[in-house]
């Protein structure tokens, strides 16, 4: 993977605007009109670590999402509908933490995850064309050559991530990008539609951001501790009102939310999305 440092792009300042309470079309990143780039001072020493940190954890992630793909991909093939069910929303977890990366190569994304309607029915495959299957129809039948496919996109994405020049504007943009995931589609239960395992891709959107914070994290303190501050503490609350609804290794169905549960996801949301969305700017002077 390349790196390509462009710390004017730290000038950027991304607007979460009007995060959650069931509003997708409000949850669009946009960058803020007239946000000079000029003054920013962001070495590559400050940023080759942080970036190649998150190098590893991205390669790391897709390494092991290949492996778990090729789990669920056998499953799928043999006709094994109970073990691919159980293996289809722990893959998912992979891709949903490095979503910013793969949308950031073509058309790997809609191809891994578009869902029913995004694309045109001749193009539509990937997890959830799958996931139709295994939940509308209990059955694998038909379901071989998606698998098949599924299994080479996974692979590409992998071998395409080494195209990939990540830059610090990717960090910044791509975890309130994550929280924008979980406040346009699985909060609101459409993301799963079938499995209703939407729960596991929130817990994973969130991971993938925090990940993203965590790298950032001593940069940020030495600018604004308060803001550090802030949006640690909605991490905290995020991921402890998500521990209230783990089931074993995983996490109860999105049916068994109440409208009280998804409400209060909603809010963590939107508290943690504001200060978040402010990282790109204290981290450019």
């Amino acid at each position: 993977m390349k790196y390509k440092l462009m710390t004017f792009l730290l000038a950027c300042t991304v607007v979460f605007t009007g995060c959650g309470s069931n509003d997708a079309v409000k949850n669009e990143p946009k960058q803020a009109e007239g946000n000079s780039a000029s003054g920013a001072v962001v070495s590559d020493e400050v940023w080759a670590p942080i970036l190649e940190s998150y190098r590893q954890f991205t390669i790391e992630q897709a390494d092991t999402f290949i492996l778990e793909t090729e789990k669920f991909v056998t499953a799928v093939k043999s006709g094994d509908v109970e073990a691919a069910k159980k293996l289809y929303a722990p893959t998912r977890m992979y891709f949903e933490r490095i979503e910013p990366i793969a949308e950031a190569i073509g058309d790997l994304d809609p191809n891994i995850d578009a869902r029913e309607n995004d694309v045109e029915d001749k193009d539509w495959r990937g997890f959830h064309r799958i996931e139709q299957a295994l939940w509308e129809k209990n059955s694998t039948e038909g379901m071989g050559e998606y698998a098949d496919r599924l299994l080479e996109d996974v692979k590409l994405l992998r071998a395409l991530m080494e195209t990939v020049e990540v830059e610090p504007s990717l960090l910044v943009t791509g975890a309130v990008e994550l929280l924008n995931e979980v406040s346009a589609s699985k909060v609101t239960g459409e993301e799963e539609r079938y499995s209703h395992t939407d729960l596991y891709d929130f817990a994973a959107n969130v991971e993938g951001a925090d990940k993203i914070y965590q790298l950032v994290k001593a940069e940020l303190n030495k600018k604004d501790a308060a803001l550090d501050e802030q949006i640690g503490k909605g991490f905290a609350d995020l991921e402890q009102a998500l521990s209230a609804y783990k089931s074993g290794d995983g996490y109860v169905s999105y049916l068994d939310l109440k409208e009280e549960d998804t409400k209060k996801l909603s809010q963590l949301i939107d508290a943690l999305a504001e200060p978040l969305s402010q990282m790109g700017t204290i981290l450019e002077a």
